[in-house]
This record gives structure tokens, sequence and C-alpha cells, in this order.
């Protein structure tokens, strides 16, 4: 037995002081201290356990391990910039202990043999828990439904494999963009699994890219980027993406909004369709245009950082409970690939090890309440994706991160375990750090080191 005694417990019900049990790897009991039996029934617990580990953890916080659905972990195919060992250690390092890896890797993830290799690697390397979206294409709607429904005996894949389908209605990066009618309808009728979608319109980028070149050449300043990949760009596909959700009832997750628009319009078809979830980066709610004139390079992520106002508003949108989950679309490239041309330099930012005290900053500064924080960090994707695992509730996997939200730090990069080795959060001071991570039960990250 494992006691947690007096921390301050967060979930997205409430904040309060409390003692958590755990055994056998799971979260066993919860008692907070405001009830009226608490010293009675925390005084007979240790008297019948005198052989449990108690941690004395009053003036710290808990809250259950981030469950992050949006990460490019890189393998196979591109390990010299990241891979799934590393990956997942920085995913520990900055507490989150679940993760959902996209399909745009080398080869893509749209064959049930790219998917039997992906799980085959992290079954000996992942040190978080791992699981993967598939992804789709304008010619594999029909093995997509078979995967999810029937699986494929051959390379023993089951429905349970995949956790959602990833939709690229931009391209992004990889060569994934799904850009036909039917193929779209069938694949926004599923609804075995939540589908999930990048949307920038390919046409509007091409145009502005295009007119970029013309003027600029291929030394485009960074600051251009988020007029190439425009606002129009990420309406005029969420528009699309958002009607079809309605049209055909989609478990859809908007992925990685940048825009004070899409929140709005996500808003307005949560009314017609509750199942629709609204995702965001840390990134959108960190950083803004101002800020490619100081990162350049490292400010490049699709969609486009866009300005202070979209930012505001992507805040507001997290106070009030209209952001559902945070996913750090986690995208490693080595800084000499950063540092080219704008039109090769690669877009993507590695941010996971930041994403908890990024929120428990932004919660600090904007006066939000960490019930919030515990929502969008691990609970709602939890029940999006039926996991027994990212709650702090009797019966669920003990997975849990123990932070000293009163102290700040200030990030580094010789601090990062992710393989590039570095972050566009380095020199900023951040709020809350982590002292200790658990996955079931187990101490996986202690005094700022991954132990695994």
């Amino acid at each position: 037995m494992i006691i947690l005694h007096k921390p301050t417990i967060v979930t997205a019900e409430k904040e309060a002081v409390g003692t958590i049990i755990i055994e056998d790897g799971l979260i066993s009991d919860i008692l907070y201290s405001d009830a009226e039996d608490y010293g009675f029934r925390i005084d007979r617990i240790f008297k019948t356990n005198p052989e449990a580990q108690i941690h004395d953890l009053e003036g710290k916080h808990v809250i259950a391990g981030g469950i992050d659905a949006h990460v490019h972990f890189r393998e196979p195919g591109l390990t010299h910039k990241a891979d799934i060992h590393s990956e997942s250690r920085a995913a520990i390092a900055g507490g989150v202990t679940t993760v959902f890896d996209m399909p745009n890797t080398v080869p893509p993830t749209v064959t049930s043999e790219a998917l039997k290799e992906k799980i085959e690697i992290a079954k000996s390397s992942s040190a978080a828990k791992i699981g993967f979206h598939f992804g789709a294409t304008n010619s594999n709607t029909d093995l997509v439904r078979k995967l999810i429904t029937e699986g494929d005996e051959v390379n023993g894949v089951s429905p349970a494999d995949i956790a959602g389908i990833k939709v690229f209605m931009g391209s992004s990066t990889g060569n994934m963009l799904v850009d036909n009618g039917s193929s779209l309808d069938d694949l926004f009728s599923i609804k075995e699994k939540p589908v999930l979608v990048h949307c920038e319109d390919e046409a509007t980028i091409k145009a502005n890219l295009d007119a970029a070149v013309g003027k600029y050449g291929d030394d485009i300043p960074f600051t251009e980027h988020e007029n190439i990949r425009s606002r129009r760009a990420c309406i005029k596909s969420s528009i699309k993406a958002l009607e079809m959700a309605m049209k055909h009832g989609t478990r859809l997750t908007l992925c990685h909004i940048s825009t004070k628009e899409e929140i709005e319009m996500v808003r307005a078809a949560k009314i017609n369709n509750p199942d629709i979830t609204a995702e965001t980066s840390c990134n959108y709610l960190w950083f803004c245009n101002e800020d490619y004139n100081r990162l350049g390079s490292r400010a490049k992520c699709n969609p486009s950082i866009k300005t202070a106002d979209d930012r505001a508003a992507l805040r507001n949108a997290l106070a009030e409970g209209l952001i559902d989950t945070i996913g750090s679309d986690h995208a490693p490239h080595l800084p000499q690939e950063k540092e080219a041309f704008y039109t090769k330099a690669p877009s993507g930012l590695p941010s996971i090890q930041q994403s908890l005290p990024v929120l428990l900053t932004i919660a600090h500064e904007d006066d939000i309440p960490l019930t919030r924080i515990a929502a969008v960090f691990s609970e709602n994707a939890s029940r999006t994706y039926g996991l027994d695992r990212g709650i702090i509730k009797p019966g669920f996997k003990a997975d849990l991160v123990i932070f000293d939200n009163h102290v700040d730090f200030v990030v580094r990069n010789e601090d990062q375990y992710s393989k590039c080795g570095w972050t566009p959060y380095e020199g900023t001071t951040l709020r809350g750090r982590i002292e200790s991570v658990l996955i079931d039960g187990q101490t996986v990250f202690r005094d700022g080191k991954v132990i695994l």
C-alpha cells in the first residue's frame, strides 16, 4: 500500500486537501480532510497497514497523469530526430503518462502492417503508456472500417489497437491529404472511434505560399508564416469539418485550434453535436505572432501561431470550459533542420515536457481554477478514449503527478529529454515544478530525473 498523505488533490470537480490510497497499482480510496470521519479513517488505515509507504505531501499538489492524444514521436523512419523511447521519457518528465501517436511517420500508419510495427516497437521502448491513431487517405476508407470493426487477423491488429482516425484536411507534414468528398463522407460517418482532423485549406495555403515565394524567394521571413498558413485557411477547412460532423454526428476532435473564429464556430457546432471536442496546444495559449521575430523557425508550426487576440480568446475558452483537451502536438526536429530557409525549415515544436507547467502558469496568470487544468490535461481525454486512467477516482490506475505549485523554474534546453535537445520555451520562467510522477502506482520520475 502507498499512501499520499495530505496533498492538495486536483480533479475536474474539486481542489481540496486529502489522502490518496494506492493498492496494486490502482487508486483504492480517496479521503478528503473536510470529511467528519477523516481523522478516524486515516488513523485506522495507518494502524492496520504498518507496512504502507507513507508520503507526507502537505503543501504539494497532486493531479492525474496527463493524457496527450496528439504527439509525433517520429518512429519509425525519422529516428534521427526522435523516437518512442526518448519522447516518452520527455512526456513523463512533463507529467504526461499516456500518449497517442499520430500516423504521419515513415512509412505512414495507413496499413495494418505499419500499425503492427509501431505497436511492437512501443512494447519494448515506451516509458509511458502509448497508443496509436490510424491515418486516413483518399483510398483506404474501406480498410479503416474493417480495422475498427473486425481488426486484421493476419497482422494481429485488433480494433482496440486503434485510438482514433486522423484525417489531414490540410497536408501538413507527410503525404496524407484527404480531399476527396466521398472519402471524407465515409470517414465522418464513423461512429466507433474518434475522428481527429487537421484543418487547413490546402488551396489557400498554396496560393499564399506562391505569393510569398514570388515576393521573397526562398528567404521568406518567418513572420510571414501566419499569413501563409493563414487564419482563412483554418476557418475555411474547419467550417467544412464542423458541418460534416453535425451532419453525421461524428465524434470529432478539431485539433490544434489556433483562431478566435474557430472557437466561436465550435461553440455553435456543439449545440448541434455535443460529441465535438475542441483541442488546442499550449503553444497557441502561450505564444503569439510577436514571437516570430524572437524565435524565427523555432516558432514555425502548423497551423501557424496567430495573434495576441487569438491567444486571449483561447485562454478565455480554456477558462470557460469550451476547450476540452490539450494536445501538445509535440513534433521534434533537430536544430540544424530548423535553421534552414523558410521553405526548407520543417514545421513542428518539441513541447510535451512543458505542457503541464505552461498550463499551471497560465492558470496562475489568468486566475483559472486548477479544476479546469485537470479537465483538459487528462480527465476529458480519459472519457473520450474510454480509459481506466487519467482520473483521480477509486478503481482507476494510479497515474499521478506530484508538483509544487509555489515554485517557479527556468526552462533549459539541457534539461530536455527529447532527442532533438531543444524547446521553444528555453529561458522561460514557468510555475509548478514537477517533483514525482507515478504510473500504475510506480514512481517513474523523481527529483528531476526519469528513473526508468
